[in-house]
């Protein structure tokens, strides 16, 4: 009698409503679209099509476009870096600052421009810009010496000079050539020291 009756609710389980539906609704779907029958396989769509290899296609046209460029383009002889990277760090001073100091990580508070200056014209300059950079409390300055292209053999004068000035002031920490936007070795950064 148990059996029975489990056999009872087993039946009646399966025959809600939702199941009902189900089956009502995938009897009427297959009678909307009617017949079936399987797609032949295709053994050429079941292979997997080969990749193509793929192409730098942009690379090689900027590359093109570089050397165009460099071949069609006026020569600037200004472009060039004329002489070497000036360094220098008081002793007693940690290198980190003169690595700071060549990184641009310091905000040029002064500038001045020697270009036009003869060595002594330009020796006075500088050592005043330096005296009022100081009263002023601009630490990081900039002097722009240019890069000696019209000193033919006798080479940067004015650089020399300003590198030998800056080297003999007690005021002075360090001093860089600057970076390539900021007039690279045309120009040299300089931090000063503080009250």
């Amino acid at each position: 009698m148990r059996d029975a009756t489990r056999q009872r609710q087993k039946s009646a389980k399966r025959a809600t409503p939702d199941s009902a539906g189900a089956d009502e609704a995938g009897t009427l779907f297959r009678q909307a679209i009617g017949e079936v029958r399987p797609l032949a396989r295709n053994e050429e769509t079941a292979t997997e099509a080969r990749k193509p290899v793929p192409q730098a296609r942009q690379f090689e046209i900027d590359e093109a476009a570089v050397r165009e460029e460099l071949l069609s383009g006026p020569f600037d002889p200004g472009s060039i870096e004329m002489g070497d990277e000036i360094l220098y760090l008081k002793p007693g001073h940690p290198a980190r600052l003169l690595k700071q100091l060549r990184r641009g990580h310091f905000s040029i508070q002064a500038e001045i421009d020697l270009h036009q200056m003869s060595v002594a014209v330009a020796r006075a300059a500088v050592a005043g810009f330096i005296d009022e950079a100081i009263r002023h409390r601009e630490y990081c300055v900039r002097i722009v010496h240019g890069k000696g292209l019209r000193s033919a053999a006798r080479g940067p004068v004015v650089k020399r000079m300003t590198e030998q000035l800056l080297r003999r002031r007690n005021d002075v920490v360090a001093f860089a050539s600057a970076l390539p936007a900021q007039g690279g070795t045309g120009a040299v950064l300089v931090l000063l020291q503080r009250d």
